[in-house]
């Protein structure tokens, strides 16, 4: 049997797996991946980074808009591929997932089973998790459920934002994907039910939204600063800022740290600056933030922000 793979794949995340597997010879034989998008003011359309990097490389690309296609199919098997890859890409129906001999082979940042959906990386700070991992698993017909064909644990820092651990497990899971696509040529490879690795209650990873990015601060300032910390730096945790008098904006905090301030405490949502420091009450304790933006605005370091201030009282945040 070839060894010819088909990699599926869009954002960044899914680069860094792509050019691990150029760089071990493997036979990538096309790239699958988004249509291209308005963005921008000029609503220009973008390549995925994914297809940037495969016209770098001179690989054929495909931008299907309806997984389905008959047309799309057609051009799947032209390439004779024995393994498809997924990485950060769309869910498939089992006319493309079930396509080649040798299956298809998702990797997934969390250590499945936990953490099955959308956001692995940031549900995983944002629930204060001390590690993680990447998963390969092969895919069936049901989100994140197929068998797991390597796992690779992580340590998640005191501090450390999403950014970083994605960072992190982007090259982590390039190397592990790596491995396991030799495996399956080599013949050693060995999948294993996700049932054999459930040890306590599963977290779910669902779709970030607005409704769970929002900021409760009632919550204690540990729990506020892991929710900061997992929507960082994108899409940011986010909350609305009252001064009277004044409409209310959305207002993002990029970084923060749990705080205290000299003298008392701030009541809940209550915002008090002293000199550069701008401090928030929690339900439980207070933060300090560190690097925020106000809507429409850059993200900005919180001491530039409070020295353009109209006023510095009587402000909260809710």
């Amino acid at each position: 049997m070839n060894q010819r793979i088909i990699f599926m794949g869009t954002p960044p995340f899914a680069v860094a797996s792509l050019n691990a597997l150029m760089a071990a010879d493997m036979e990538v034989a096309a790239v699958v991946t988004a249509p291209d998008r308005p963005a921008g003011r000029g609503q220009q359309l973008r390549m995925s980074a994914v297809k940037e990097r495969a016209l770098e490389l001179g690989l054929p690309v495909l931008q299907p808009t309806n997984l389905k296609a008959p047309e799309f199919h057609d051009q799947l098997n032209a390439f004779h591929a024995s393994l498809y890859i997924v990485v950060a890409f769309r869910m498939l129906p089992e006319l493309v997932w079930a396509r080649p001999p040798l299956g298809t082979v998702n990797l997934h940042a969390s250590l499945l089973p936990d953490y099955r959906g959308a956001a692995p990386i940031n549900w995983a700070v944002i629930n204060g998790e001390q590690r993680t991992g990447v998963t390969t698993f092969l895919l069936n017909g049901r989100i994140d459920t197929g068998d797991i064909l390597l796992r690779e644990q992580v340590e998640i820092g005191a501090g450390e934002s999403a950014g970083s651990v994605h960072d992190r497990l982007m090259h982590i899971g390039a190397a592990l994907l790596t491995r396991t696509v030799k495996n399956i040529f080599d013949g050693t490879s060995t999948p294993v039910p996700q049932d054999e690795f459930v040890g306590g209650a599963l977290h779910a990873a669902p779709k970030l939204t607005p409704e769970n990015c929002r900021i409760d601060w009632n919550a204690s300032a540990h729990r506020i600063h892991d929710h900061i910390r997992g929507l960082s730096p994108y899409p940011g945790a986010w909350t609305r800022w009252m001064e009277a008098g004044r409409p209310a904006q959305q207002f993002k905090i990029i970084a923060a740290a749990p705080a205290r301030p000299q003298g008392k405490l701030p009541a809940t949502g209550a915002v008090e600056i002293h000199g550069e420091q701008l401090y928030i009450g929690c339900g439980t304790g207070c933060i300090r933030a560190m690097e925020v933006q106000m809507e429409g605005k850059r993200p900005m370091e919180a001491g530039a922000f409070a020295r353009g201030l109209h006023r510095r009282e009587g402000i909260t945040v809710e």
